[in-house]
């Protein structure tokens, strides 16, 4: 028997499959079709999926190659609820032109307590006294902490981090944080003290506590060295990526009384083995990755994924991307290079000048299209690795200006040297002392290269390691510096020389094949012929 063809009516309407199970709230809303089916087989996902345009999944669904060309030409977008988009390929999903879009907003609260949850358990022995008390010791000498007056430190203060600075100062808790990607007056709004370094924070904290993307930089960040600058007795919490913190650092100190306790719900790898080290570590209150688990995260990410993709339907994908859809054709292949190479000055400046509140743009020369966009992938280079979202092309104005950032577009007739030139400047700092960055760039068929640096010009490819010295235009300098190089067995793959006079301030970059320490990259700026020096990684 087959189904009766579709009514004018129902043909009209954009279809959604929800395939996992979820709170998706209200069902009904005019011009869609939503059907609900909460773990959904795959056979059937597969079956079905191509009568629909959009698909919502949480993270049991695999969302591979195999489903995405199953699906058809119909389905348009592509909804996770919640954070992560682990289960999903994303690269085939964008190759097919699929917007994929998740919540990560819906959870934010959820996550913040518990945290905090987990900084008051472990201030006051809980785990302990349930362990002991389930094995019929009845331990009431144990002397746990207060946290009033206590000072906390925060790593990250995003969306997350806000939040648990605002519940820690309801507890009547001082509060410090470090997030270099931050302007000032993000701290100033929230009460919160600035450490201008990790070592600076860590030196003065009763408490610590990450919420911050797990990247490059921060894995690990808080290892041996780090938990060891604590005052003796303090309480370390990690909430946020397995990894952030040492795990066999964190147990350590745990064993040798450094920390008094901490407390964790994430591991590096979940879930873990019988045997890992967290399982029998004293003083140490453990959570399955929690932060998202209440009654009222599931209500708001179920019903926050229906609506952006709905809203996605309708053509606004304003919120919640995490793959940007791809620019028309024509576009892309007139500013390809160039939102390559914006992207690429972003990063940059990200480095030499994190947490910058005015970026400037300046567009020189004629471009073979509207260079606007550029803007966005300047956005998207400096804000990577950052936030708690993945900055894009369609997400990385709104994450600008949520961190206080202005943006300002100059145009200007022509450039001296070359035919087009895009120069990004940023300006950071607490309004008494500010600092700028200049970076910038041109496109030579397709390929970015980096032309200035600062008020001296420089030519080189914008990829791999950059080390970026200042120094006297004096002899002897870029040969001390390769020397100290070639003694690690670092390769210099090029070099980029400028200067502003004849025996004045000169700069000069290398491009390494290899990262430097920070203990190297420290011998580097006490090299007498060496005034400054940085390392980014491009």
């Amino acid at each position: 028997m087959t189904a009766p063809a579709p009514t004018p009516e129902q043909a009209a309407l954009l279809r959604v499959l929800i395939c996992d199970e979820m709170n998706p709230g209200n069902l009904h809303h005019d011009g869609f079709q939503i059907d609900y089916q909460g773990n959904m087989d795959r056979a059937e996902t597969l079956r079905r999926l191509p009568e629909y345009d959009a698909l919502i999944t949480r993270s049991r669904t695999k969302v591979d190659r195999e489903l995405i060309d199953a699906a058809g030409p119909r389905l348009k977008v592509i909804g996770r609820g919640g954070v992560g988009v682990d289960n999903i390929d994303l690269d085939y999903a964008s190759l097919r032109g699929l917007l994929v879009l998740n919540a990560p907003e819906s959870n934010n609260v959820s996550a913040a307590e518990l945290a905090v949850m987990h900084l008051m358990a472990a201030a006051r022995g809980l785990t302990r006294s349930d362990r002991l008390t389930r094995a019929g010791e009845w331990d009431r000498k144990y002397l746990g902490l207060e946290l009033k007056d206590k000072t906390l430190g925060i790593v990250g203060l995003g969306r997350i981090g806000s939040i648990v600075a605002d519940r820690a100062q309801g507890l009547r808790m001082n509060v410090v944080a470090f997030d270099p990607y931050v302007p000032d007056s993000k701290f100033e709004r929230l009460g919160v003290t600035r450490a201008a370094t990790l070592d600076d924070l860590l030196s003065q904290v009763d408490a610590i506590t990450v919420h911050t993307p797990l990247t490059d930089e921060t894995r690990g960040m808080i290892g041996a060295a780090q938990l060891a600058r604590l005052r003796r007795g303090a309480i370390a919490v990690n909430a946020a990526r397995g990894g952030i913190i040492d795990e066999q650092a964190l147990v350590d100190a745990l064993h040798s009384g450094h920390l008094f306790a901490a407390g964790v719900d994430v591991f590096v790898d979940e879930p873990p083995t019988p045997d890992h080290i967290f399982l029998h570590a004293p003083n140490l209150g453990i959570t399955a990755h929690l932060g998202a688990n209440t009654v009222e995260a599931q209500e708001r990410v179920g019903a926050e994924i229906v609506s952006r993709v709905l809203d996605a339907l309708h053509g606004d994908v304003s919120k919640g991307a995490v793959n940007a859809p791809a620019l028309d054709a024509k576009t892309m292949e007139a500013l390809g290079g160039y939102l390559t190479l914006g992207e690429k000055l972003g990063r940059i400046l990200s480095q030499l000048l994190p947490g910058a509140h005015d970026v400037e743009v300046t567009f020189r020369g004629e471009f073979p299209a509207d260079p606007a966009p550029v803007v966005t992938s300047v956005l998207v280079g400096y804000l990577s690795g950052s936030t708690d979202e993945t900055p894009n092309m369609i997400n990385a104005r709104a994450l600008a200006r949520e961190r206080g950032v202005n943006i300002a577009i100059r145009e200007e007739g022509d450039s001296p040297d070359y035919q087009t030139e895009v120069i990004v400047k940023v300006t950071g700092g607490d309004g008494q002392k500010e600092r700028t960055r200049t970076v910038g760039g041109t496109v030579f068929g397709r390929n970015p290269r980096l032309t200035r640096l600062r008020d001296f010009r420089v030519e080189l490819e914008p990829d791999g390691y950059i080390l970026i010295a200042s120094n006297q235009d004096k002899p002897g300098a870029v040969a001390k510096l390769s020397t100290l190089l070639g003694s690690w067995g670092v390769n210099i793959a090029g070099m980029a020389l400028g200067r502003a006079e004849k025996g004045g301030q000169a700069l000069f970059t290398l491009t390494l094949d290899d990262a430097l320490t920070p203990g190297q990259l420290a011998q580097v700026r006490e090299l007498d012929v060496i005034d400054s020096a940085y390392l980014v990684r491009v």
